[in-house]
């Protein structure tokens, strides 16, 4: 008799206990960046950062099954060798296809310019704009 008592606690413990080493959902991230701006393994590993910690809950309200993010880094220099750059970050609806349709439900851009900038100043603030849009649109998900 005490077994079976005991049994009945510790089920839904163990489930408790399996379910926060369950992997956290991932949802589907397309970057369609201009290469000379960002690379796509570098846009993915924004991604990666951005979303972490962040996607057990945004799952709860907008599941990986319906939803998906789409960014695109745009820009390069202008004659006066000044860097200028446009990121944008959309969450699109998933089809069952897994492939996402251009139905944006949520949108940030962030842009910013900097002078005399080199290649490698150029790729970083591509990469700070992509951070902030990727917090814009998540911020205005969790409100």
């Amino acid at each position: 008799m005490k077994t079976r008592i005991a049994c009945l606690f510790a089920a839904p413990l163990l489930t408790l206990a399996v379910a926060a080493h369950a992997a956290d959902p991932v949802y589907i991230t397309l970057d369609h960046s201009t290469d000379t701006v960002l690379d796509k393994a570098t846009a993915q590993a924004v991604w990666a950062e951005g979303l972490a910690g962040k996607t057990e809950k945004l799952n709860k309200l907008y599941p990986t099954k319906r939803w998906g993010f789409v960014s695109e880094v745009e820009g390069g220099f202008n004659q006066a060798k000044t860097c200028v750059v446009t990121a944008r970050v959309m969450m699109l609806p998933v089809t069952v296809a897994k492939s996402l349709v251009f139905k944006p439900n949520k949108t940030a851009t962030a842009f910013d310019a900097l002078p005399n900038a080199t290649r490698e100043q150029c790729q970083d603030l591509a990469k700070t704009k992509l951070k902030e849009a990727i917090q814009g649109v998540l911020s205005s998900l969790s409100n």
